[in-house]
């Protein structure tokens, strides 16, 4: 469990890296690495309770996360760009790690309180999947490049499935093939929506997407 707690810290460290590059291409590549640590939480987390569901996880995750979802991002994003956007960001890079480290440490004191048998090992990487939803939730807010806005929302999934994986790790394989699964369709109609945006209002700002409210 202690490799378990140590794994987790590093998706913190891999979504401010998803966060804070500069171009899409290089977010995806982050989150492949993200991606592959969580796989990495789930194979530790078999070996640790003897549950083979999460070795089917684990694989599934592979396939999806760090392979189809990083791949389809990078070369549909890559062909989109908005010169007047700049960076996208509505708060520096500064400012986001700070933002970073206050999610954590209220999560922490959050699930400290919890009293559950089977989190007693792993309080740790139980505040770290809650920080890292509540920070692919900061980032949706944070960022005005609808890239960067979708990255937010695989920042979430990554979390709760940690979450699940470490709260749940004997769910059937199927229920779990399925959650994992789900990113791709998600990813997919998300790149359908930002590719139309671009394409017909010639932006990735969500601010110049208001004239779409009436």
């Amino acid at each position: 469990m202690q490799i378990v707690n140590g794994l987790a810290g590093l998706l913190i460290v891999t979504s401010l890296l998803v966060v804070v590059a500069r171009k899409p291409a290089q977010s995806a590549r982050f989150y492949a690495l993200q991606s592959l640590v969580l796989v990495a939480v789930f194979v530790a987390l078999g070996y640790d309770t003897g549950s083979h569901q999460l070795y089917a996880w684990a694989a599934v995750a592979f396939v999806t996360k760090v392979v189809l979802v990083p791949v389809i991002m990078a070369r549909s994003f890559g062909r989109l760009s908005d010169d007047r956007l700049g960076s996208g960001e509505r708060i520096s890079p500064a400012v986001t790690v700070m933002l970073a480290a206050v999610v954590v440490l209220l999560c922490t004191l959050i699930v400290s309180h919890v009293a559950l048998p089977t989190a007693l090992t792993i309080k740790p990487a139980l505040a770290i999947s809650l920080a890292h939803f509540f920070f692919g939730l900061a980032c949706i807010v944070t960022q005005r490049n609808i890239l960067k806005q979708v990255f937010g929302y695989c920042l979430m999934e990554n979390g709760s499935h940690l979450t699940l994986a470490l709260l749940a790790g004997n769910a059937p394989e199927l229920v779990e093939i399925g959650i994992t699964t789900d990113a791709v369709f998600a990813v997919v109609i998300m790149v359908i929506l930002a590719t139309q945006i671009n394409r017909k209002l010639a932006t990735l700002d969500a601010d110049q997407l208001t004239t779409l409210k009436g």
